[in-house]
């Protein structure tokens, strides 16, 4: 152990000199007090294991569970040890001890941040306030759940899962449960849809105690504003879908109306304005009471210019389909609100749905910030701390490797043409795979993950 803690001192300097240093000595201390305990904890019985686990029920408070972490820590380690057979290495004990203090961990790809949650995630379960474990689909939900679950279960915790279109009384068995595993758009339907209940039993998700959240950069930055909305159907007529989706066809960008890429909005000029109610054959566009014109031009312009096919949407079995711009996944059930996604419908020329309104909306910012106790896990969010402090009140810590990084990180390659990017992509993947190399390949768009699939395929 004296050796291997040498390397391991070596590997808390590097902490020391990114920032937190108080913070790491600390920590540093405690994992060396959960090594010392390592082989009197190998001795217990598993039923022993699970009684001293359960015990810290009675003795942990708010105010004094920093002094029970190297305990609870050590019981499940040993847990981890005894039932998937993986030891939680001294810089995951770091990590799980950075996110227990309501911090975002960032830790490199392949270095178990999956095992990591596990130590916050059976600490707080201790409460019995309820922990979320937030995901960002329902695959990694599931996988992480099944493969952690016996850690959990020897310690003598329960573990649900939550996902889509799941039955409800089944939903509310499984918040009942010590441990939940969700994606962040269930978890943040479930707190709208209880807030429409119209009484206490027809309520689920209970308290928002603590949650621990994975790629929390992709869901609490990237995704922060992103509204979740529960709408409710309006009985309306889509022939003015229709209708202005052949008028914007005749409108032209920059003279009719100006388009705001950033902030994904469509403003009609003077002479779009008089176009529009040439067309409709009337005095003034903004004076009609009765059926609102500038809604449908305004969603009809939105659905040509912002909102492309194979991008942001695709069209499949003749249904209009979200493609999530961050996983690229089609977003099953998923409709744009205001009128574009029948907007879109018009524009390819498939069935119009009826027009939906908001019943109830909450973004993941103001969702997520409702939790008494947050962390998260990441590869990347040091670059975007600043705004994860500002708003959520998370400080980053860079958790080191546990070995050195093997990985080459190469510099950009520029090429003059999208050909010759092409051919020099499929030429690099060629090779890799004749060397017996995996290959994992990212594009910005069904497009041109389709584009490659073709070059690929005539290799």
């Amino acid at each position: 152990m004296g050796a291997w803690h040498k390397l391991n001192l070596s590997i808390f300097k590097k902490v020391l000199s990114v920032g937190s240093g108080k913070l790491a000595q600390e920590l540093d201390k405690k994992v060396e007090l959960i090594n010392n305990l390592e082989s009197e904890v190998e001795k217990y019985s598993d039923e022993e294991i699970k009684n001293k686990f359960q015990d810290l029920k009675t003795k942990i408070t708010n105010e004094n569970k920093f002094d029970y972490e190297v305990e609870a820590f050590s019981l499940v380690r040993e847990a981890s040890k005894r039932t998937i057979g993986q030891r939680h290495y001294d810089v995951q004990l770091f990590g799980g001890m950075v996110l227990l203090r309501n911090r975002i961990a960032e830790m490199k790809t392949g270095e178990g941040k999956t095992l990591v949650s596990t130590l916050p995630i059976s600490f707080m379960s201790l409460f019995e306030q309820g922990v979320h474990v937030v995901t960002v689909n329902d695959y990694l939900s599931r996988r992480d759940a099944e493969w952690m679950s016996p850690i959990y279960n020897f310690l003598g915790l329960e573990v649900g899962l939550i996902y889509s279109n799941q039955e409800y009384q089944e939903k509310v068995s499984e918040y009942k449960k010590d441990i939940v595993y969700g994606t962040n758009n269930e978890f943040g339907f479930d707190y709208l849809r209880d807030n429409m209940a119209q009484s206490s039993e027809q309520l689920t998700q209970g308290n928002l105690f603590y949650a621990v959240i994975d790629e929390v950069d992709s869901i609490l930055v990237d995704e922060a504003r992103t509204p979740l909305i529960i709408s409710g159907r309006v009985e309306e007529s889509t022939k003015w879908y229709l209708q202005f989706s052949k008028f914007v066809k005749q409108m032209n960008k920059n003279f009719h109306y100006e388009v705001d890429e950033s902030k994904k909005q469509i403003h009609p000029t003077e002479d779009g304005i008089e176009f529009i109610e040439e067309k409709l054959g009337i005095d003034n566009l903004y004076e009609n009471t009765s059926t609102n014109f500038i809604h449908y031009l305004t969603a009809s312009l939105r659905a040509k210019e912002i909102y492309k096919k194979d991008v942001d949407y695709i069209v499949s079995d003749g249904q209009v389909k979200i493609v999530d711009e961050f996983t690229g996944r089609v977003l099953e059930g998923r409709r744009y609100s205001d009128g574009l996604h029948q907007a879109i419908e018009a524009k390819e020329n498939v069935s119009i749905q009826d027009e939906n309104q908001t019943l109830a909306s909450i973004t993941y910012q103001n969702y997520f910030r409702m939790y008494e106790h947050l962390a998260g896990m990441t590869g990347t969010a040091k670059t975007e701390e600043e705004e994860l402090i500002q708003i959520y009140n998370l400080e980053v810590v860079e958790i080191p490797t546990n070995l050195p990084v093997a990985r080459n990180d190469n510099q950009d390659t520029v090429y003059k043409t999208k050909k010759a990017k092409l051919n020099a992509v499929v030429d690099d993947i060629k090779y890799r795979h004749e060397m017996g190399q995996p290959v994992l390949l990212g594009t910005v768009s069904v497009d041109s993950s389709e584009e490659i699939s073709k070059e690929l395929t005539k290799k």
